[in-house]
């Protein structure tokens, strides 16, 4: 069979020599032969159709290295994962739509249109939040909070309880706040800059910092606050889908295509952050906007959870055990199970019709 040069390849499937290399480097598509002695790469015919796949994936939006993974699953699990991966992407896309709808309104000088309001009442969330120590450490710097306007959850690094404390302060400076509707974006705005003050009064130890994911409530909507790689998830209509993005390296080196998902589990620097709050002003939280329905269920977890349980089994409880103090009980018996080598933080949240 006749061999295809790169440049010949690259047109019938519409990359460009360039692309090509790069995705020889990443491990998507190998050529069929590379000479020895020029390095020019040759490919088969029958390659193209994978050249094919790999492009709409990129169009879609996919990063290198969840093309990869897609590339290695057999059709029906490829299947399911891109239909996750655009399942997360409408919900992102949700979010700033609200976020814009929001900002028009504010700019019109129009009050804000809260939007799927049930006709049977107004929702309210049913909650409940626990630390453990995990069965490795002994001193526990995880802090978890729920009441009925706030759920957050921070862990805290740094030596001497110095963490700990940094994590507490944060949420302390989350609890204070009102959130009166139409006010979201200019409330957390004031308040995400006085939460990593509060980090930096809280200890006066070098190197402590922590990581914040809170869900303000002010029905019918839920104001995300999120730093570090503690995580927030969603469980809606069956499906779970985590709604926070991690900031750490090896989370950089995954959206790079640098690392693949599997590599990054078990990457000797992957609890490296690149962003926390650490009372320097340096680094902001990400806030984004959600519209609840009845029926959602949030969990809010730091690593000490979402590491060592995987998310079939986080699916598994969050989708059978009804009640949030049940579940909360069982994840963290779960990461026990799992060897307990941090320590947990965990809050989960149940939007319900108040009748």
């Amino acid at each position: 069979m006749e061999l295809l040069t790169i440049g010949a390849f690259a047109r019938a499937a519409r990359l460009s020599p360039k692309a090509l290399r790069l995705y020889d480097e990443l491990g998507l598509l190998r050529p069929a032969h590379v000479d020895p002695v020029t390095g020019y790469r040759r490919y088969r015919p029958g390659q193209l159709e994978q050249a094919r796949l790999v492009l709409w994936l990129r169009r879609l939006g996919l990063p290198l290295a969840r093309i990869r993974l897609v590339l290695g699953l057999e059709p029906a699990r490829a299947a399911a994962e891109v239909a996750r991966y655009w399942q997360s992407v409408l919900a992102e896309t949700e979010a700033r739509r609200e976020l814009a709808a929001l900002l028009v309104d504010h700019l019109s000088g129009k009050a804000t249109t809260m939007t799927d309001r049930p006709t049977t009442g107004a929702l309210r969330i049913r909650y409940a939040a626990r630390t453990d120590a995990g069965l490795v450490r002994a001193r526990n710097d995880d802090t978890a909070y729920a009441d009925a306007g706030l759920i957050a959850v921070a862990d805290g690094m740094g030596p001497q309880g110095g963490g700990g404390s940094a994590g507490a302060a944060a949420i302390e400076a989350l609890k204070e706040l009102r959130l009166p509707a139409g006010e979201l974006l200019n409330v957390l705005e004031e308040a995400v800059a006085r939460i990593d003050a509060r980090v930096g009064e809280a200890s006066d130890l070098p190197e402590v910092g922590t990581t914040l994911t809170a869900m303000l409530w002010s029905e019918p909507q839920l104001a995300l606050v999120h730093i570090g790689d503690s995580r927030a998830y969603l469980l809606r209509g069956g499906e779970l889908f985590q709604i926070t993005h991690d900031h750490t390296l090896v989370q950089s080196m995954v959206d790079d295509g640098r690392l693949t998902l599997a590599e990054a589990d078990s990457h000797p620097q992957r609890s490296l952050l690149v962003r926390a709050l650490t009372g320097s002003g340096d680094n902001r939280p990400d806030v984004s906007l959600h519209t609840a329905r009845a029926g959602d269920r949030y969990l809010l977890c730091s690593d000490g959870l979402s590491r060592w349980v995987a998310d079939d089994a986080l699916h598994t409880v969050l989708s059978t055990v009804a009640a949030p103090e049940q579940a909360v009980q069982q994840l963290i018996a779960a990461a026990n199970r799992a060897g307990g080598p941090d320590n947990i933080a965990c809050a989960v949240a149940d939007v319900v019709v108040d009748e």
